[in-house]
C-alpha cells in the first residue's frame, strides 16, 4: 500500500522548498526514499514514500522538514529534523494576541529584538532554532530546549521584561550544566580488563 501525507505552506516558501533548479527537491527526495508532488499554484506538497524505502518513518521525517521549510527555516536548518533528537514547536501568535497586525508587529519584534539580537540569544541559550514568520514561531531543537524556548517565547508574548526571560534562561543553563556534570560524574570508571 502506498503511503502519502499532505501538507500545505505559503506560497512564497514554494521556491525555497524545489530550490535552485530543483536541488533542494531533488536532495529530499534522494536522502529520504521519497517523492515530492509540488503545486505551485496552491501551496500543496504531497509526499509518498517510494515502495523500495527501508524507512516508513521517512515520511513524517519529510513532512516535519516541509513544514519547517514552509515556516521560515532554510533547508539546511530544517534538514536537523533528521535527526531524531530533533523535534519542531510551531507557536501561532494568533492564540495569544488575536489577528491584529499592530499586536502581532509588536509581539513579533520583541522576541525578535533589535537587529534580531534577541532570537539569537533565545537561540544561543536554549541550543535551539528560531523563526519567526507570518503570525508564528517556528522552533527546531531537542526535546528540552523546545520545551524551554517556547515558555521563554510566551513569556515575551505575554509582557515579561527581557531581563526577566534572560534570568530564567540563565537559571535553566546553569541546572541543565550542573545536570550534564552530575551525569558524567555519577558514571562509574571501567575496570581494566585483564587479558
Amino acid at each position: 500500500m502506498e503511503q502519502k501525507t499532505y501538507i500545505k505552506i505559503p506560497l512564497e516558501r514554494v521556491g525555497v522548498l524545489i530550490g535552485p533548479k530543483g536541488k533542494v527537491k531533488r536532495r529530499i527526495e534522494d536522502t529520504f526514499g521519497v517523492t515530492l508532488s509540488i503545486d505551485s499554484g496552491s501551496g500543496a506538497v504531497e509526499v509518498t514514500l517510494n515502495p523500495e524505502a527501508k524507512d516508513v518513518t521517512a515520511i513524517f521525517t519529510v513532512r516535519s522538514i516541509v513544514k519547517a521549510i514552509g515556516r521560515g527555516f532554510n533547508p539546511r536548518r530544517a534538514a536537523r529534523l533528521a535527526d531524531e533528537d530533533y523535534d519542531l514547536l510551531i507557536i501561532d501568535l494568533t492564540d495569544y494576541v488575536g489577528r491584529s497586525k499592530n499586536a502581532l508587529a509588536r509581539v513579533k519584534g520583541r522576541i525578535i529584538g533589535k537587529n534580531g539580537r534577541s532570537r539569537a540569544l533565545l537561540e544561543e541559550l536554549t541550543e535551539t532554532m528560531i523563526s519567526v514568520y507570518g503570525h508564528t514561531v517556528a522552533i527546531i531543537g531537542r526535546v528540552d530546549g523546545l520545551n524551554v524556548a517556547r515558555e521563554a517565547i510566551l513569556m515575551l508574548v505575554r509582557g515579561a521584561f527581557h531581563k526577566t526571560v534572560w534570568n530564567f534562561l540563565y537559571a535553566w543553563r546553569r541546572k541543565m550544566r550542573k545536570e550534564r556534570t552530575e551525569l558524567w560524574e555519577e558514571t562509574p570508571e571501567p575496570k581494566a580488563e585483564l587479558r
